[in-house]
């Protein structure tokens, strides 16, 4: 299953869980007991189902699934959607995976592909054997026309594409392993024929499927588009202006229109290989349309009208939203998120001449910053205390996973002020912070425009930061231009965002965490190491990545984990708990809903 990350975010009022009224004198635990209850009460109501790997029952083929996106894909091209989540969105649909991870049973099993793992006699090295399924292929809707997924595909997109520094691929870091003698080996791939391939290691590594599952994808088109015109030709093709219906698909979907600002169109494909005991392929409603919605109080409002089929809640629907279950719809929920959007600071050497850089790339101004981030009231202010703080590094779902490795730097604004005055700023006689220098400390604080919530995050943290003389400046900027000065321009200064995946993995993140990876947000693609903590995170990281023996690498993921919260480069905010409603027309016996899994619906079909 997919791990989907689910930002809900918004403002909301405290009291709404209750019948006082803010004029009311309340002590904090009194609030707190009042949060509490209207929490339990709230969950009460709704419908708690996590998956547990039971089978789905067969289903029937019919109807149709409304959604919405708030954003346009910016193309429909493979490379460009790694760099623009509207159109990894879009286009993985057509895609599929070669395995999967199962979270409740912490195993990889087979998806488009079986897998064999083989370690060297007498030797540190390890082969992973793929064999593609025999029903793999490559379809277009309303054609005839059906070429087989093979091996060739994948090694196209392995060495030409991923494996290409022109390409800036966030593959392309993960091809490599530090070997024990100081050097970098490559990961080599190799066809063994139509259906199989296999990647050969030069050492041996904890999680060879982690560090070779991909997404299988269509050497047609792109092959051709790079031996013509090279890189900039592989990214001109399947531009947002393609017919959707010259795009081949292997996955469940077939896009079939698109309409800008408007909508898109999903057919299912009949050749999808994943089929029930019945034989029919999955999924079983016969299309998906899906509209062009930004405004989050609209994609409300036709849930609770019944043009779309799902709704994931923000805090200051819920009320509303449990309360019109009997209007036609049920409500999930879950845990909570395994991962969580955090805060960081650019300390890129590029923006060495500014002022911010000096601050940003002491450790004591950072973790001062984490002293003044307060998530208590961003947890009852923004989720109405459906959250919880995020204060460790790996969550429980991680193998590595440690409760007594936790952040020190929790909200005291006392403690704040004084990390702050060893690196020499203090208050002045009117109270506002500055350096040795004399400079004021200020700073621009950057949140994604397309959600509420983080705008109220960031107020509260501005507001805190007030507190004690600092002024952060809140810049609401589009996601794509963020990823662009995160990978690109790097002319940003503090930002708010999170990553997909929450490390379930110790080695997830091999393009952030080691310093050379190319979304290793604070400072990326550096040859080597730019500090001394860096480096030491980056031989954990390799050291953990090849120790087999979970006695020896816990060691290694234990101090890893140490230092990133001791140097706090991100500092995490909180994991909120979900909660999505679902229309009654569609039968829910194959529907879950967790904080690993995320919302299971691909076996859904209409009662």
């Amino acid at each position: 299953m997919r791990h989907k990350e689910i930002f809900l975010l918004a403002a909301l009022l405290l009291f709404t869980f209750s019948g006082c009224s803010p004029s009311e004198e309340l002590s904090q635990e009194e609030l707190d007991a009042l949060t509490l209850q209207g929490v339990e009460e709230m969950v009460s109501k709704t419908v708690s189902r996590p998956y547990n790997g039971e089978d789905f029952i067969p289903g029937k083929i019919g109807g149709t699934w409304n959604d919405v996106l708030q954003e346009d894909p910016k193309s429909f091209n493979l490379i460009i959607a790694e760099r623009d989540s509207a159109t990894s969105g879009v286009v993985s649909a057509m895609l599929d995976y070669l395995a999967d991870y199962d979270p409740v049973k912490r195993e990889w099993k087979p998806r488009a592909a079986s897998f064999e793992i083989k370690t060297g006699e007498g030797a540190d090295k390890l082969d992973v054997i793929y064999t593609l399924r025999d029903d793999l292929y490559w379809t277009w809707y309303g054609s005839d026309r059906k070429i087989k997924v093979t091996s060739d595909d994948i090694i196209f997109w392995y060495n030409e594409i991923e494996g290409d520094e022109a390409f800036n691929s966030s593959g392309y870091n993960g091809q490599f392993l530090l070997m024990n003698d100081g050097s970098v080996a490559h990961i080599d791939i190799e066809k063994i024929d139509e259906r199989r391939f296999v990647f050969h290691f030069p050492r041996i590594v904890a999680e060879p499927i982690l560090t070779t599952n991909q997404t299988v994808k269509p050497r047609m088109g792109y092959e051709d588009a790079k031996k013509a015109h090279g890189a900039g030709g592989v990214q001109d093709i399947f531009g947002i202006n393609t017919n959707p219906r010259e795009i081949p698909s292997m996955g469940k979907w077939h896009l079939t229109e698109y309409t800008a600002g408007q909508r898109l169109v999903y057919k299912r494909n009949p050749n999808y290989w994943e089929q029930d005991g019945n034989g029919v392929s999955v999924p079983y409603f016969e299309e998906e349309i899906i509209r062009f919605v930004k405004d989050e109080n609209t994609q409300f409002l036709l849930f609770k009208e019944g043009k779309i089929e799902s709704y994931y809640s923000r805090p200051e629907d819920l009320d509303e939203l449990v309360q019109k279950q009997s209007t036609g719809f049920t409500v999930f929920n879950n845990e909570g998120s395994e991962s969580g959007s955090f805060w960081t600071f650019n300390q890129n050497p590029k923006n060495q001449d500014k002022a911010f850089y000096e601050w940003f790339t002491k450790k004591e101004f950072r973790q001062a910053m984490s002293c003044l981030l307060n998530r208590d009231r961003i947890i009852t202010q923004v989720y109405r205390g459906l959250a919880v703080a995020k204060l460790r590094f790996f969550p429980k779902a991680n193998h590595f996973y440690n409760e007594d490795i936790e952040l020190e730097y929790t909200y005291s604004p006392e403690i704040a002020v004084q990390l702050l005055s060893s690196i020499g700023i203090k208050q002045d006689s009117s109270g506002v912070m500055k350096d040795e220098k004399g400079r004021t400390i200020e700073f621009n604080l950057a949140i994604r425009s397309d959600s509420t919530i983080m705008n109220d995050i960031a107020s509260i943290i501005r507001d805190d930061l007030e507190r004690v003389g600092i002024k952060a400046n809140i810049r609401v900027i589009e996601f794509q231009k963020m990823v662009e000065q995160l990978t690109r321009t790097f002319d940003w200064e503090s930002l708010i965002m999170g990553l997909s995946g929450g490390n379930i993995f110790p080695t997830q993140g091999s393009n952030v965490w080691p310093s050379g990876g190319n979304l290793h947000m604070w400072h990326p693609l550096q040859e080597s190491p730019a500090t001394d903590w860096e480096a030491r995170v980056d031989y954990l990281y390799n050291e953990g990545s090849y120790t087999v023996d979970d006695a020896k690498a816990k060691t290694y993921w234990d101090e890893y984990q140490r230092i990133l919260l001791e140097q706090c480069p991100v500092i995490y905010l909180v994991g909120q708990r979900s909660f999505a409603g679902l229309q009654n027309r569609w039968d829910m016996t194959n529907v879950y809903f967790d904080n690993l899994n995320g919302f299971e619906s691909t076996h859904i079909f209409l009662k």
